[in-house]
């Protein structure tokens, strides 16, 4: 196994008319923060978009992640119930035992097997049949993460509109016969000649900045393997462009640059990128062309660290502007002379 070494993630993706991240609880709207007009995209939804696209691979028969699994994912019964979590933990039970038994072997399986707890890490409740007890034993299994993100946020202020359209059914239905009941009983007719109206809101544009870390210490719990970092990455990139429901189609990764340290337990915070003032008020972006991304101070800070930094590994879109001291400059002059640097494909 290659050891994990402390690194830092930056990702941007943008959205154009669209939803990236809906609040339940207000009307699924676009998480704004009010005071600053910024985008917010939680770090749920990353983690989510990156498991879809490990199930994507799996379902494919991809060769790296046969006989994987992810944890959180949905599962059903044969009579179609949805598992909770402590049914699912059950599917990694092989053998009965002491409830610290059946806990550890638990433990053991699901690391060995799910990509994503030993990526995120996982808190999982058992309730677990115990030989000789009359009542299942509880308790849980917390594994802290070795990748954690904070939430995404736009680079710039974003402005909510709100969408009106026709469905493509009517809003209710009734057969002749039940029509000709009522009509007898002088009862109203409920079926409707006009199509059902749908509601949301989007964000016309949004250019979306998440920062991580990777942490050494956490992967030796987990199990993490450099191999699981590399399908990160790539869940990163490919699984935004692989978002295709209504709601979220139109989303295209923009940039991503892993920084990876020699030493252990240090990491510089380069949670740096800007975006240089565009001709156009915020709220008026509609493209990523109408937008350079400012990588001065970003540019700096790895100048700075350059003895502590083992290399650099990057992905970047090709409409993506990029400016440095107030000139434009390509993805290769971003990191400083003496750092070794890789671009990567997916």
């Amino acid at each position: 196994m290659n050891e994990i070494k402390r690194s830092e993630l930056l990702f941007l993706y943008d959205v154009r008319n669209a939803n990236p991240n809906g609040d339940p609880v207000d009307e699924n709207k676009p998480r704004v923060d009010e005071e600053t007009g910024i985008n917010i995209v939680t770090d749920v939804r990353l983690k989510r978009t990156i498991r879809d696209y490990f199930l994507s691979l799996i379902e494919s028969g991809d060769e790296r992640l046969k006989n994987q699994d992810v944890f959180i994912k949905e599962v059903r019964d044969s009579e179609g119930y949805l598992y909770d979590a402590k049914t699912r933990a059950k599917d990694f039970l092989k053998e009965m035992g002491t409830f610290s038994e059946m806990k550890s072997r638990i433990k053991e399986d699901i690391c060995a097997k799910c990509v994503d707890v030993r990526l995120f890490g996982a808190v999982i409740p058992l309730e677990l049949k115990v030989e000789g007890k009359d009542k299942p034993k509880t308790g849980s299994i917390a594994l802290t993460g070795p990748v954690q993100f904070k939430f995404g946020r736009s680079l710039h202020r974003v402005k909510i509109e709100f969408i009106k359209g026709t469905g493509a059914f009517a809003s209710d239905y009734e057969t002749e016969e039940e029509r000709n009941d009522k009509i007898k009983q002088k009862k109203k007719i409920s079926s409707s000649t006009q199509f059902t109206f749908r509601e949301e809101y989007i964000l016309p544009y949004s250019l979306i900045s998440f920062y991580g870390i990777v942490n050494e210490n956490s992967a030796k719990e987990t199990g993490l393997k450099q191999e699981d970092v590399n399908l990160l990455l790539e869940g990163m990139w490919n699984g935004t462009k692989n978002l295709i429901t209504r709601t979220k189609a139109g989303q295209i990764p923009r940039f991503l640059m892993q920084v990876v340290y020699k030493e252990p337990n240090f990491h510089i915070g380069l949670d740096d990128l800007e975006k240089e003032k565009s001709e156009l008020p915020d709220e008026k972006i509609r493209d990523i062309k109408e937008i350079k991304l400012n990588v001065t101070r970003l540019s700096k800070k790895l100048g700075n660290n350059r003895e502590k930094i083992e290399n650099i590994r990057y992905a970047v879109d090709g409409d993506l502007k990029l400016l440095k001291d107030g000139r434009d400059v390509e993805s290769k002059d971003i990191s400083p002379q003496g750092i070794t640097v890789e671009e990567i494909t997916f």
